[in-house]
């Protein structure tokens, strides 16, 4: 049987801890470039957690967790 093949885009977008949880990146960061002080452009940069049922479509997407 072949191996199996990771989601390159999930690849990119999330993380997986060595506990198990997922972690995704806010949306939305490209439209914060004007007008928006630097306090709540900071705010995106921050991984948070994701809600289990929807972690466990990017643990069928990622098999082999990330690599490196």
């Amino acid at each position: 049987m072949p191996k199996m093949k990771s989601h390159k885009g999930a690849q990119q977008r999330f993380k997986i801890t060595a506990t198990g949880k997922v972690l995704r990146m806010k949306g939305q960061k490209s439209h914060l470039r004007r007008r928006k002080p630097n306090r709540v452009k900071n705010q995106y940069d921050k991984m948070l957690p994701m809600s289990p049922a929807l972690a466990s479509h990017i643990k069928e997407a990622l098999p082999y967790g990330l690599p490196g």
